[in-house]
């Protein structure tokens, strides 16, 4: 490691963090860089140095190759860290490196290239004799061309941006009807996330999992693999709950996997970490002859951790070794399977409201300890999620010596999670991790999309002891003095004499107006607070004060609680129908609609992009569209009135329908 003695990290967030803490360990002066909206992010404060780089959007910033590049220059980095995501697979941005003097701790600007387009990638690796999903992998892009190649193919087919991955620019498309409206929102986003509309055509894999391999080569010849990970528990395409090894996965197909991802890896003359990914029919199990070659990662992956958990491994350390020029540490004959290990992806995201981002300052966060457990975090209690990046707070990862033990400390970890201020998925990670099917490996691809409203707590709605407890802080705040338990006699307003007492209380739950029941028995006594009653399973109740009111966590899902705002009206458009707002905080990608024009519940109103993700607003009722507020291309904040609609019967505004995505 003599010859690197500083690193430069092109990235933020968790990965930033991850690579400060190898980095530090192996003597590394580390170097960060951060967006105006980074300044008192947790990886600047990590870092032993830290520079300024441009304005919050990622295209003014993190995607600068000449600003990082300048800053590389001026700290004096020898290397430069990619992390994943950003410019990690932009083979510009090595070359770049390269001219500069500067060693881009990655591999080749060649073997990002070839591996960088799927079309060319899949035909690469099929001369080296790895199989590859049938499909349209050429250069023709008119819809009438692939729309033919799809039936051809046979529906169900997968329509894949040739660039990137992540799942962006990625339909499912099951009929016919459907597959100009698919194309469209697949090359929109695919021109959004990676500057590349280009797309292919593939068939779909019915009861698909998604294996794939962790491979590892040096600039001497050498090349590993360091087994399989488990990625099949997805939704739109987007990992949530990752784990090594493969659940059910027989040793000769663990062999074959092996053999033909190093052989894609040497196909292209790769050099340090990557990923190559496998799509398996799973419907009777992991077969040598039933996975295809989908795509490889020329970086390293958001789940590599569960990789060094059952390697005992440090990847990163791997990383700047074989960047410093030295050969790999082990061979494949070295390396063994220790135990079983699953992580969770930790996002500020709303389960119950279709998974829209959740933006805001994180008023409260505990993250989890205890045997077995390792936590990647890149945010403190108090910092702010913004729009402008990926939503992640945190990964959970869980070791243990069997996948049923790792299974339970991961749901475990995540029942001791508390974030409080963005809505998260931490419910819904701890009802995957204790789903019966899960336990048992009967899940595919498909498994969270078929159980969705389980999972995501739609059909629990809102605990009821959630409410009473969040009333109840809301009382207490209001008493005299704030020391003494609620009582009528404190309060200012009128009450009955004799016999017990009821009173009705207005309140706001997650910005709906409700009323819940006060209650004194006669004599005096405890305050019974009514709420409504639901067999919501008891869980630890943790209430967060906010400006007006209080958040109530219980069981991983929030609730906010505030008295009733009596200013809040939209005098303006009262009786118009329905006021079409954003979701969520993002750029207005697109508005389909002009004052006068007549929509259908429903249709397709405006493109909401947020987090790299795009985001269907669609009309709440049929009716006349009497204004639109904003333009294409501008930023919109959560909560603006984007579209207004004259229903048949005005009501008041109305919330948007938001479509899982925006095909």
């Amino acid at each position: 490691m003599s010859r690197l003695r500083s690193v430069l990290i092109a990235n933020r967030g968790e990965i930033a963090c991850r690579v400060i803490r190898t980095a530090r360990r192996l003597g590394l002066r580390t170097i960060a860089v951060y967006s105006e909206a980074d300044r008192d992010a947790l990886h600047v404060a990590l870092a032993d140095e830290a520079h300024p780089i441009g304005p919050a959007p990622a295209a003014e910033s993190y995607l600068r190759i000449d600003r990082i590049l300048d800053v590389a220059a001026r700290a004096g980095a020898d290397c430069i860290h990619p992390g994943y995501g950003f410019l990690s697979e932009r083979p510009d941005f090595a070359e770049a490196c390269a001219q500069a003097g500067i060693v881009f701790v990655g591999p080749p600007a060649a073997a990002i290239r070839a591996m960088g387009l799927k079309d060319a990638a899949k035909a690469l690796v099929a001369k080296a004799g790895v199989p590859v999903v049938p499909g349209y992998h050429g250069l023709r892009q008119e819809p009438d061309f692939l729309a033919a190649e799809a039936a051809a193919i046979g529906y169900p087919v997968l329509i894949k941006a040739v660039a990137g991955g992540g799942g962006k620019g990625m339909r499912r498309v099951e009929a016919p009807a459907d597959f100009v409206a698919a194309l469209e929102g697949a090359q929109r986003e695919a021109q959004g996330a990676f500057g590349d509309p280009r797309v292919l055509v593939e068939k779909y894999v019915l009861s698909p999992r998604h294996v794939e391999i962790q491979v590892f080569c040096d600039g001497h010849g050498n090349a590993v693999h360091l087994f399989e990970r488990d990625c099949s528990l997805q939704r739109r395409h987007q990992k949530v709950i990752e784990e090594a090894p493969a659940p059910g996965m027989p040793p000769a197909v663990r062999a074959a996997m092996g053999r033909a991802a190093v052989e894609a890896a040497r196909a292209v003359g790769y050099v340090g970490a990557g990923t190559v990914e496998f799509i398996a029919d799973g419907r009777e199990g992991l077969k040598d002859d039933g996975f295809w070659f989908m795509e490889m990662n020329t970086r390293l992956q958001v789940e590599h951790p569960v990789t060094e958990a059952i390697t005992g491994l440090d990847l990163v350390e791997w990383q700047f070794r074989v960047a410093a020029g030295e050969t790999l540490p082990l061979t494949q004959d070295d390396l063994a399977i220790g135990g079983h290990a699953v992580e969770a992806r930790l996002y500020a995201e709303d389960p119950a409201a279709g998974f829209l981002p959740s933006t805001g300052r994180l008023r409260a966060l505990a993250l989890p300890e205890g045997e077995g457990i390792r936590v990647d975090a890149g945010v403190r209690a108090h910092d702010t999620v913004s729009p402008f990046y990926d939503p992640m707070i945190a990964k959970v990862i869980a070791h243990g010596a069997t996948r049923d033990e790792a299974l339970d400390r991961l749901a475990g970890a995540l029942g001791r999670t508390l974030v409080a201020g963005p809505k998260t998925n931490v419910a819904f990670l701890k009802a995957l991790a204790e789903a019966p099917d899960f336990r048992a490996g009967r899940f595919d691809t498909g498994f969270i999309d078929r159980n969705l409203d389980a999972l995501s707590g739609r059909a629990a709605g809102i605990d009821p002891a959630a409410i009473r407890r969040g009333v109840e802080a809301l009382l207490l705040r209001e008493e005299r003095p704030a020391a003494t338990p609620p009582s009528p006699w404190d309060r200012s307003d009128g009450f009955q004499l004799g016999g017990g007492r009821r009173q009705s209380w207005p309140v706001r739950v997650e910005g709906e107006a409700r009323e819940v029941i006060l209650s004194w028995p006669e004599g005096g006594g405890a305050l019974t607070i009514e709420a409504g009653a639901a067999p919501h399973p008891e869980a630890p109740l943790h209430v967060v004060p906010t400006g007006r009111g209080v958040l109530v966590v219980a069981g991983g899902r929030q609730v906010a609680v505030e008295p009733p705002d009596p200013f809040d009206v939209d005098l303006d458009h009262i009786g118009e129908g329905g006021s079409v707002t954003a979701p969520m905080h993002g750029r207005l990608v697109a508005v389909f609609v002009a004052p006068g024009d007549r929509v259908t519940r429903g249709q397709r109103l405006a493109i909401v992009e947020a987090m790299k993700m795009e985001h269907a607003l669609t009309a709440p009722a049929d009716g006349e569209v009497t204004e639109v507020t904003a333009e294409a291309g501008t930023q919109v904040a959560e909560g603006a009135r984007l579209v207004t609609i004259r229903t048949a019967q005005a009501t008041g505004p109305q919330d948007a329908t938001t479509s899982e995505d925006a095909a």
